[in-house]
């Protein structure tokens, strides 16, 4: 395991990424809120990390979060695998594209099909009761929903709620990385009336319970993404750049060049 400090055009990451292998397979493992869980949803710089991830030469991106339930039969202690977002955040930098080069990535399908599979078949080896498909709504935050807001997502039929996954999704669909996440509940976020208010200590406790079971679908997922998958994520920028070649700044061509340098 080696610990690597990257600096990107974006700003720092989170934190400092540790490289190694898992199950035989190259990994870079990064914790989005930093060591000791010292940024809000809201402070992480998504683009940084995820720029990371692309110099580091990774093409697929595992997550893990923490999420609340929207539905009776997500329970807290299961997890759910979204392949749908609806974003409710306000405040945070969510694309690389922009200063002189712009693109516009399909992002109908937000989810690596490819990746949802191998967490779903790596979540049945590792006994942690998943459900693939379902809706993320992702929230500014830090704060948790009101009760009104509760009820809002769940007559829009969304099943789980937080803070970080679908900035992620963005930015790793504009890196042309796959990208899929594990969501483990651990409340009923606020439109359940006889359960108490969301509290971090029942987000931490329920995590607990739940984390080994969360590393072992971890393990067990990295070695089952396909590294020959053909899938449309890997291909995102193929006809994304809008900006006339002619057009683009020798600035904005070394600075997005690890993202568009092939189409170039």
């Amino acid at each position: 395991m080696r610990e690597e400090n990257l600096e990107t055009p974006f700003g720092p990451p989170s934190d400092s990424y540790f490289t190694g292998t898992l199950s035989g397979v190259p990994v870079a493992f990064l914790s989005r809120h930093g060591r000791g869980h010292r940024l809000s949803p809201t402070e992480i710089n998504y683009r940084a990390n995820i720029w990371g991830f692309k110099t580091l030469g990774c093409d697929a991106l595992l997550s893990a979060s923490a999420v609340g339930s929207l539905r009776e039969d997500d329970a807290p202690g299961r997890a759910v695998i979204p392949d749908q977002f609806i974003d409710r955040t306000r405040h945070r930098p969510d694309t690389f594209f922009g200063d002189g080069l712009v693109a516009h990535v399909s992002f109908a399908e937000p989810v690596c099909p490819s990746l949802a599979s191998a967490l779903e078949d790596a979540a049945g080896a590792a006994n942690l009761p998943a459900r693939r498909g379902a809706t993320y709504v992702c929230m500014e935050g830090p704060q948790f929903s009101t009760r009104a807001e509760s009820f809002l997502y769940r007559s829009w039929g969304a099943d789980v709620i937080g803070m970080t996954n679908l900035t992620e999704a963005k930015l790793a669909r504009e890196a042309e990385i796959c990208y899929a996440t594990l969501a483990l509940v651990t409340d009923y976020d606020a439109w359940r009336e006889t359960e108490q208010a969301v509290s971090v200590e029942t987000v931490i406790a329920i995590l607990g319970e739940n984390s080994a079971a969360a590393r072992r679908t971890m393990r067990e997922a990295v070695a089952r993404v396909a590294p020959d998958r053909d899938c449309s994520c890997r291909r995102a920028l193929e006809f994304a750049i809008l900006t006339d070649r002619n057009a683009i700044s020798e600035e904005a061509r070394r600075r997005l060049a690890p993202l568009v340098g092939k189409y170039l």
